[in-house]
C-alpha cells in the first residue's frame, strides 16, 4: 500500500529519498563495447542469440519489412499515429534556432552558425512493451533540426521481425534506416560503426540499466542526450481533485518499472486517504499488474503539507520528471514552478496526453536532473559555431589591448601573435 506522510512529521530524507538503479552493470557493458569495437556485425549476431532468443540473417529491416509493418497496423492506429506526428511537429518547430551575424562596428563582423549534426541513433526499446511514441518523439526533432541521416536501432522479437506498430511509427516518421540490435551491444554500435551500421554523433533514447551504461561509457566518443533513471510522476493535487482520477495518474507511471516513482503531494489527509484506497480498487484491474503493485508498495507515497505554495515548494526540490497540477487555475501557479521536465496543467491533463498525443516531448530529465536538464528539443541535434572577422585597420585599433591581455596570463606568444603584424 502507498504510504502517506505528514510533512512537517517525517525527516527530509524520508520525504525527499527516489529510488535509483542500482544494478552495477558497468564491468558487463564495458566488455560488450569492447567486443563489438572490435568484432563489429560478428560479435552483434552473437549476442542477438545470447539476448534475443534469435539467429538472424541479416541486421538491417528492409523497405518490404517496413511496407509489411506498415499494413499490419490497424487505419485507426495509423490515423492516431498521425496526428501525433503532426502535433509534435508543430510544437517542435518553434524550437528551430536562428543563425545570427554582427557588424556593428566597421570592419568588424561576428556570428554564430546553427549547423545540424550529420547522423543520429535512436535507441527504441522492445522486450515486455513496444515504444511508437519514442520513435516520433526522438525522430520528429530531429528531422526538423536538419539532421541527414536517422537511424532506430531496437532489439528485434523471437520470430526475428521487428515489431509492426514500430515500423509503422518509423515509416510516418520518415525514418532512414532501421537495425534489429538491442542493448549495450547497439549502443556500441551507433557509437563505434560496424559493416552493417553506421557510426553516428548523436545517440538518444531511453533504455534499461544496460543500455544507461553504455551511453553513459561511450559519451565522448558520441554525445547523448541524458543519463536516464526510473521514470517518475509527482501529482499536486487539491481538495476539490477526484481521487479516481488522481489514483489513475499515479498507477499510469508506476506500470513503467518496479523501480518508478509515483508521488502526490496534498493539502488534504481526506483527499490523501481517497486517493489511497482507489489505488487499491484499480490495482488488480491492471495488465502490468505485478510491476505496478511493487511500485507502489515500495517507491510510492503521498506527502500531505499544509498548503499549496507549500506543496510546490517541496516538488521544486524533487524535480520531478512529469508534474501534475491537478488544482483549480493552474496557470496561477505556473511561475512558481522552477523544476520540473514537463507540466501537466488541470484536472482534464494527465501524463499520458504527453506520452502520446498533446506534440510536448516525452523523453524527460530524471532523477532530479530536471533542475539542470531540459527535455529532449530540437536543440540536441545542432551545434553552434561563431565566427569572427576583422579588417587591418579594426585590429590596429584593439592590437595592443589583446597582447596587453595575454601577457597578464602569461602567454607572452599569444601577445606576439597580436603585435606581430604591426612590427615594421
Amino acid at each position: 500500500m502507498i504510504k502517506i506522510l505528514d510533512y512537517d512529521k517525517v525527516s527530509s530524507e524520508e520525504i525527499f529519498a527516489r529510488t535509483v538503479n542500482e544494478a552495477d552493470v558497468s564491468g558487463i557493458v564495458k566488455d560488450i563495447i569492447e567486443d563489438v569495437k572490435i568484432n563489429k556485425d560478428e560479435a552483434l549476431y552473437r549476442y542477438c542469440e545470447k539476448f534475443d532468443k534469435v539467429s538472424l540473417s541479416t541486421l538491417e529491416v528492409t523497405k518490404e519489412e517496413i511496407d509489411e509493418g506498415y499494413s499490419n497496423v490497424s487505419d485507426e492506429f495509423i490515423r492516431i499515429l498521425e496526428t501525433a506526428a503532426e502535433n509534435i511537429r508543430n510544437f517542435h518547430k518553434r524550437q528551430v534556432r536562428n543563425s545570427f551575424v554582427m557588424n556593428e562596428s566597421e570592419g568588424i563582423v561576428t556570428g554564430q552558425k546553427i549547423i545540424p549534426v550529420d547522423s543520429a541513433g535512436l535507441y527504441v526499446p522492445g522486450g515486455t512493451a513496444a515504444y511508437p511514441s519514442t520513435v516520433l518523439m526522438d525522430s520528429i526533432p530531429a528531422k526538423i533540426a536538419g539532421v541527414k541521416n536517422v537511424y532506430i536501432v531496437t532489439p528485434p522479437g523471437k520470430d526475428g521481425k521487428v515489431n509492426p506498430v514500430i515500423l509503422a511509427a518509423a515509416k510516418i516518421a520518415g525514418i532512414d534506416r532501421i537495425f534489429k540490435v538491442g542493448g549495450a551491444q547497439a549502443i556500441a554500435a551507433l557509437a563505434y560503426g560496424t559493416e552493417t551500421i553506421p557510426k553516428v554523433d548523436k545517440i538518444v533514447g531511453p533504455g534499461n540499466a544496460f543500455v544507461a551504461e553504455a551511453k553513459k561509457q561511450v559519451f565522448g566518443m558520441v554525445s547523448i542526450d541524458m543519463i536516464a533513471g526510473p521514470s517518475e510522476i509527482l501529482v499536486i493535487a487539491d481538495k476539490n481533485s477526484n481521487p479516481d482520477f488522481v489514483a489513475a495518474d499515479l498507477l499510469s507511471q508506476a506500470e513503467h518499472d518496479k523501480l518508478a516513482n509515483s508521488v502526490l503531494i496534498t493539502d488534504s489527509k481526506e483527499l490523501a486517504l481517497k486517493v489511497s484506497d482507489s489505488i487499491e480498487k484499480q490495482l488488480p484491474e491492471l495488465e502490468r499488474y505485478e510491476i505496478a503493485r511493487a511500485s507502489i508498495d515500495n517507491n510510492g507515497k503521498i506527502i500531505v503539507c499544509d498548503n499549496l505554495i507549500k506543496a510546490i515548494e517541496i516538488s521544486n526540490e524533487i524535480a520531478p520528471e512529469h508534474l501534475e497540477l491537478c488544482v483549480d487555475n493552474p496557470f496561477d501557479y505556473l511561475d512558481k514552478i522552477r523544476h520540473a521536465g514537463s507540466i501537466f496543467m488541470g484536472r482534464y491533463c494527465p501524463e499520458a496526453l504527453g506520452d502520446y498525443y498533446s506534440g510536448a516531448n516525452h523523453t524527460l530529465p530524471t532523477s532530479g536532473t530536471a533542475k539542470f536538464s531540459s527535455p529532449l528539443s530540437v536543440d540536441d541535434f545542432i551545434k553552434k559555431t561563431q565566427y569572427t572577422y576583422y579588417t587591418k585597420d579594426a585590429f590596429e585599433k584593439v592590437y595592443k589591448d589583446i597582447s596587453y591581455f595575454a601577457n597578464q596570463e602569461g602567454l607572452t606568444a599569444h601577445g606576439k601573435s597580436a603585435t606581430i603584424r604591426f612590427e615594421e
